[in-house]
């Protein structure tokens, strides 16, 4: 219809196609609409746990809250985090945390720097030291406890300045006046 002559004149030229690969390799793959997989920090996730069907003989370090279900036998140090011992937790080991969590049942001594609550229908047989305590009714304790307090630097009131000698004497106010012989703000009694 249009330029009917230039088409006669100048006829399409056939363009080979490669044929199709079986897996055809996509330089943009499509949008997925399920959210993207995350990348993990110590943040964004719960804490480290350890199952119920986990037996661990040894010593655990950890930098990291931990969830413990399963079976220790040795020690679990948590120096600045939080231990929870699950229902079925058991552990016959020595602990050190920030603070504990007792569901299950623990045979050794704990020492926890900021706190530790003993929940019901948990048991911990071994001496405890700690700052906080919660026992709740129900649980089993057998052991020692000692309370500690954190340590605070004592505060060291700044000592008074000498009035020099040389120092103009401030004038008696009217109640020192009224209560002869008491000293007065800026006066040196001598």
């Amino acid at each position: 219809m249009w330029n009917k002559k230039k088409e006669e004149e100048y006829p399409p030229k056939p363009v080979a196609t490669p044929a199709a690969p079986a897996n055809p390799i996509r330089e943009n793959p499509s949008m997925s609409t399920a959210p993207a997989t995350p990348h993990f920090t110590s943040d964004a996730r719960g804490p480290a746990v350890i199952g119920k069907s986990v037996m661990i003989k040894g010593q655990i370090f950890s930098r990291e809250d931990l969830t413990i279900d399963g079976e220790i036998d040795g020690s679990v140090e948590l120096h600045e985090h939080r231990l929870t011992v699950g229902p079925n937790g058991k552990l016959q080991a020595g602990v050190k945390a920030r603070e504990v969590v007792v569901l299950g049942t623990i045979h050794g001594n704990v020492d926890a720097s900021d706190k530790i609550d003993i929940r019901k229908d948990a048991k911990l047989v071994g001496d405890i030291k700690t700052a906080r305590i919660v026992i709740e009714d129900g649980a089993y304790f057998k052991g020692s406890i000692d309370i500690v307090r954190p340590e605070t630097k004592p505060a060291s009131a700044p000592a008074p300045k000498p009035v020099p000698a040389s120092a103009p004497v401030a004038a008696p106010s009217a109640a020192a006046a009224a209560a002869p012989g008491s000293p007065v703000a800026g006066e040196v009694k001598r």
